[in-house]
C-alpha cells in the first residue's frame, strides 16, 4: 500500500488581484518521482515556492508525513526533511565543491557554538561525520575530480550537479528539483536522468519536480500533475497525460492549426 509523504489540499495563492494557483491538490507518495508539468506562467514554481515556505497560501493546506506543514517558518523546512534545488543556481560562487557540501550539513549539527570554537573533541567527531556523509554524496554524484575546485571556475552542467549534491547532504526525505535539465546539453540531461535514478533507488528518496523536457520527464517520472494557468488539468502516467486533450492545448492552443499539432505533440 502507498503511503502519502506529502499532500496539497486545494492550494491558493493571490498576489495582489492575480490568481496564481487555484484550487490545486495533488499528493506524493513515499518514493516515487512526481513531476510537475506546464506552460510557462502555469504555477508549477509557485506551487514549490508553497513547499518550500517562501510564500503563504491564500487558501488550502499542505501536509508532510502527516503533519501541518503550511505555516512552519522557513528555516525549519530543511530539517524536516525537504531539500530544494533552484532554476537559477544558488551556490557559494567564490568557495570550493567541498565547502559548498558541507554547508548542507548544517542542520545536522549538533553541537554548541563553544565546541565549535574550541574544537573540542564532539566538534571533531562531528566534522569527521559530516565529511564522511559529504564524500558519499560526491561519490554517487562522481564529483571527485571537483572536490576541490572553486565553484566559480566550474562548467555549468557541474555547478548544477553541486547544487544537487548540496541538497542531497541535508539527507531530504522530499527533493525538490525546479527545473533541473534547464540550461543543459542533451549529454548532460541524460546524466541528470541517471542522477535521479540513482538518488530514488540507492538513497530512497521521494522527487517532486518541475520540468519542461518531456524525454526526461517520460523517463524518470512515476507520475505527472500537469497544470496550465494556475490550475490542475490531468493526472496519470507521462504516457496518459501526454495524450489528454486538455494538456495538449494548454502547450498548443486551440487556434484552426491545433488538430494537427496536437495529433504531432502525442505521436
Amino acid at each position: 500500500m502507498n503511503e502519502t509523504l506529502l499532500s496539497a489540499q486545494h492550494l491558493g495563492v493571490r498576489f495582489g488581484g492575480v490568481l496564481a494557483v487555484n484550487d490545486v491538490s495533488f499528493d506524493v507518495q513515499r518514493g516515487e518521482v512526481l513531476t510537475l508539468i506546464g506552460p510557462n506562467g502555469a504555477g508549477k514554481t509557485t506551487v514549490f515556492n508553497l513547499i518550500s515556505r517562501i510564500h503563504d497560501p491564500s487558501s488550502g493546506a499542505i501536509e508532510f508525513e502527516g503533519k501541518p506543514l503550511t505555516g512552519q517558518p522557513p528555516h525549519r523546512v530543511a530539517a524536516l526533511g525537504i531539500a530544494r534545488t533552484f532554476q537559477n543556481i544558488e551556490l557559494f560562487e567564490h568557495a570550493t565543491v567541498l565547502h559548498n557540501l558541507l554547508v548542507g550539513r548544517h542542520t545536522h549539527r549538533r553541537t554548541a557554538l563553544w565546541q565549535d570554537l574550541f574544537f573540542t573533541s564532539r566538534a571533531r567527531a562531528a566534522e569527521v561525520e559530516a565529511r564522511e556523509k559529504v564524500e558519499r554524496v560526491i561519490d554517487l554524484l562522481e564529483l571527485q575530480h571537483h572536490r576541490d575546485a572553486t565553484v566559480a571556475g566550474l562548467p555549468y552542467g557541474v555547478r548544477k550537479v553541486v547544487e544537487l549534491a548540496r541538497a542531497l547532504c541535508t539527507e531530504p526525505k522530499l527533493l525538490l528539483l525546479d527545473e533541473p535539465s534547464s540550461g543543459l546539453n542533451v549529454e548532460e540531461t541524460e546524466d541528470m536522468a541517471f542522477w535521479i535514478e540513482d538518488i530514488r533507488r540507492e538513497l530512497g528518496v521521494t522527487v517532486l519536480m518541475v520540468e519542461h523536457d518531456m524525454s526526461l520527464v517520460s523517463r524518470v517520472s512515476d507520475r505527472v500533475v500537469a497544470m496550465n494557468q494556475g490550475e490542475v488539468v490531468a493526472v496519470g502516467t507521462p504516457a496518459q497525460v501526454q495524450r489528454d486533450a486538455r494538456v495538449v492545448e494548454a502547450y498548443l492552443g486551440a487556434g484552426e492549426e491545433a488538430p494537427q499539432r496536437r495529433k504531432e505533440a502525442v505521436r
